[in-house]
C-alpha cells in the first residue's frame, strides 16, 4: 500500500533564530597589536623602537622576531618602549630568554605601562621589608597557629 502525504515530516523548523547577541563589559578577547615602529642594527647591536599592545598573543611574533635576530647573530638588543601603551607577562616572557647565552638587553624610554610592569615584576621577585621570609623561626613551632590550632 503506497500513501502520499504533503504535510512535512519535521514540524518545526530545523534552525532556529539565534538570540539577540549581548556585548559583554569585560575583559578584551581581541589580541593586542605590538608594531616594530623601527629597527636598525649597529654592529652586532639590533635598537628596535616598539608601539602598540604587547599581550601574550602579541607577543608571539615579537618572540619569532627576536629569534630570528639571534639567528643572525645579533648579540646585543636595545628596546625603545616609548610608544607601548600597554604590556603584561607576555612581554617579559618574550624577552626572558634573550640574555641568555651571552647576550645584552637594555630597555630605553620606558613608557608608564612598561614601568608599571616591570615595578610589579620586581614586586614578586623581592620579599618585601619585614616580611616573614626575614624572620627568625620562633622556639615554638606552633607559636604562630591561632587558638585553634
Amino acid at each position: 500500500m503506497n500513501t502520499s502525504s504533503t504535510a512535512p515530516i519535521l514540524s518545526a523548523p530545523l534552525t532556529a533564530e539565534a538570540p539577540p547577541t549581548v556585548h559583554d563589559s569585560g575583559a578584551d578577547t581581541a589580541p593586542g597589536v605590538i608594531l616594530i615602529h623601527s629597527c636598525t642594527s649597529l654592529g652586532g647591536t639590533l635598537v628596535v623602537h616598539l608601539a602598540g599592545e604587547i599581550d601574550h598573543f602579541s607577543a608571539a611574533p615579537l618572540r619569532a622576531f627576536l629569534a630570528s635576530a639571534a639567528d643572525n647573530g645579533h648579540t646585543g638588543l636595545v628596546l625603545d618602549c616609548s610608544r607601548v601603551t600597554f604590556c603584561d607577562s607576555g612581554f617579559l616572557a618574550a624577552l626572558d630568554w634573550w640574555p641568555r647565552q651571552g647576550r645584552r638587553l637594555r630597555l630605553t624610554r620606558r613608557s608608564q605601562a612598561v614601568e608599571r610592569l616591570l615595578r610589579a615584576a620586581a614586586s614578586v621577585t623581592r620579599p618585601p621589608h619585614g616580611s616573614l621570609a626575614r624572620r627568625r623561626p620562633s622556639s615554638s613551632p606552633s607559636s604562630h597557629l591561632g587558638p585553634t590550632g
